[in-house]
């Protein structure tokens, strides 16, 4: 099965579909996400995928605009995602949400913004606002209010599309189904990978011309941050992917990445390793045969990395539904 460089979004825009990740845990030079972005660019990638709540929005728009400089890449030729964060939600703050990111980035638009999780906390200086119990800070805006707000910066020509992050199949329908929708959402940006197919999660955007992009595609780092992937099995690891890998020639890695695109899931992959980021992007000159499809698809754990289970008693934590 062919895979295109680019998927169609809803919108009439497109998407590259294979971006470079540019979160990293905490402990984590700021300074690596400038030189790991700058290198992506170099070897060929054309989506980067950023967030205010990645604390490296500047660095990551040094890379760009030293790529720019360069003359090896236009604006016009780059694919930028930036996110709402979770302090924002008020329909007052979206734009000022948005300009954070763009004055970080010093670009004048963003091709794609996402609400980034539907969990919302109390407007605040603080990415994670919290009493002095310890005790986050919530609050529970109407996700179609916070929606239209989206909207408005679409109309203002601040973004070129609009999509969410982290959104179940109910968060999706709330939005799809509002009074007066202007622009549905192009993208669901959600984790999945070999052990979680997120197999209804999909079939149900593709059935809403929604594009599902793919985060965590490789697992996971150890990020007690967001209690991500402690206790969890180490995806690349899994000996029915190291045997596939092997017999074709590949790495664990590009298997990985070429399952997800064989499904039509627009992934990120994420590295700061030199050799990795130029080997995650070479996964569009083989495919895999049925019988690999199948095997991987048969990894399914329903397992997630992230479960964020420190908000779960938030009324719009996405994971108690089954998808």
């Amino acid at each position: 099965m062919s895979v295109s460089l680019h998927a169609s979004l809803n919108d009439g825009n497109r998407i590259p579909v294979i971006g470079f990740g540019t979160y990293a845990p905490e402990t984590y030079p700021k300074s690596k996400a400038e030189e790991a972005t700058e290198l992506a660019i170099k070897v060929g990638y054309r989506h980067i995928d950023g967030a205010y709540m990645y604390r490296n929005e500047a660095e990551v728009g040094r890379a760009v605009h030293k790529k720019i400089t360069d003359g090896t890449i236009r604006r016009e030729d780059l694919f930028l995602t930036g996110k709402l964060w979770c302090t924002f939600h008020r329909p007052n703050l979206v734009q000022n949400g948005l300009q954070r990111s763009l004055e970080a980035l010093n670009v004048k638009y963003l091709d794609l913004f996402l609400i980034h999780v539907p969990v919302e906390f109390q407007p605040s200086e603080d990415l994670l606002p919290v009493d002095k119990d310890g005790k986050y800070l919530y609050s529970n805006t109407d996700l179609r209010e916070t929606w239209e707000a989206m909207e408005q910066c679409k109309d203002a020509g601040l973004v070129k599309s609009i999509g969410v992050s982290n959104f179940n199949r109910r968060q999706l329908e709330l939005i799809l189904k509002k009074p007066g929708l202007k622009y549905k959402p192009v993208c669901n940006q959600v984790e999945c990978h070999v052990y979680l197919n997120q197999e209804k999660l999909l079939k149900f955007c593709k059935e809403n011309d929604i594009v599902l992009v793919a985060y965590s595609v490789l697992g996971s780092s150890r990020d007690v941050t967001f209690r991500i992937a402690v206790d969890c099995p180490v995806l690349l690891e899994d000996p029915v992917l190291n045997d596939i890998a092997q017999r074709i020639g590949r790495t664990p890695a590009q298997v990985a990445l070429r399952y997800l695109l064989q499904r039509g899931i627009v992934v990120l992959a994420k590295s700061y390793t030199k050799h990795r980021i130029k080997e995650n992007l070479q996964v569009f000159d083989f495919q895999l045969e049925e019988k690999d499809m199948n095997s991987l698809y048969a990894l399914n754990k329903n397992m997630r990395y992230g479960k964020m289970p420190m908000w779960e008693d938030h009324p719009k934590y996405p994971f108690h539904d089954e998808y």
